[in-house]
């Protein structure tokens, strides 16, 4: 079971890498940023985690995970012409898959350490969101999961369904699949279909009639702030 876990765990890293280069590639960095971009996105998520748990950081005792991204780097320096010719949602597919990949492992860590479901929600959500995150903020770009977008949340679903599973003693390798299968679901259809969380904006209305409001527009007029909750029509609807 170790042996799976292991290699999901590089499969995350190469996956998560190469968005890196790519997110770099568009940002006009050179094969240092490349690396660097390359380098937080696959394993910044996972080393913020062991430093929460207190375990040691997992590419310190395995420089294996170095050697990987290294590598997803010079190959993609190689074919960088062939970069600028993927699609726009090849980023944001390959990102889905990062995330399924290192949710998993994040979860299957924590609860493997004897913590609470709860825990290991928080530590599957912070290995699949916080290597981007990072990324995006080197890249002078906003945060995935601080957009609308249903991206921290399929993570979270992902994640308790694992604990879930885990704590009912079902086999490992099919609760595995299971979550993998439920973020995926989740994460995709959200690209596809639009589909965005509501957001909710700090507003200011009139006190009183609104015609009157119309009538004498004036500065020394009242108005009231509060919250409102703006839902946001899906950007891409599936054509019948």
């Amino acid at each position: 079971m170790s042996e799976l876990v292991y290699w999901l765990d590089l499969a995350g890293v190469v996956v998560f890498a190469f968005s890196g280069v790519i997110v770099a590639c568009q940002s006009r960095m050179d094969p240092f940023g490349m690396f660097v971009l390359g380098a937080v996105t696959g394993i910044g998520g996972g080393t913020l985690r062991d430093l929460v748990l207190g375990v040691p950081v997992f590419w310190v005792t395995a420089p294996s995970y170095l050697w990987i991204i290294l590598a997803t780097v010079l190959l993609s320096v190689l074919g960088f012409h062939y970069i600028h010719r993927l699609t726009r949602t090849f980023l944001p597919v390959t990102d889905a898959f990062g995330l399924a990949l290192f949710t998993v492992i994040g979860a299957h860590k924590a609860l493997m350490l004897g913590h609470f479901g709860i825990v290991a929600v928080l530590m599957g959500m912070m290995t699949g969101v916080a290597g981007g995150m990072i990324r995006d903020v080197l890249a002078h770009r906003v945060p995935m999961v601080l957009r609308r977008e249903v991206y921290a949340t399929a993570s979270i679903a992902g994640g308790i369904a694992y604990a879930i599973l885990f704590v009912s003693e079902l086999n490992n390798i099919f609760g595995i699949g299971v979550t993998l299968v439920i973020i995926l679901s989740i994460r995709l259809a959200a690209i596809y279909w639009g589909i965005s969380l509501p957001t909710f904006a700090w507003v200011e209305s009139p006190i009183g009639p609104k015609k009157n409001a119309r009538a004498n527009p004036s500065s020394s007029a009242r108005f009231k702030a509060r919250v409102k909750m703006i839902r946001s029509e899906p950007s891409r609807r599936r054509k019948r």
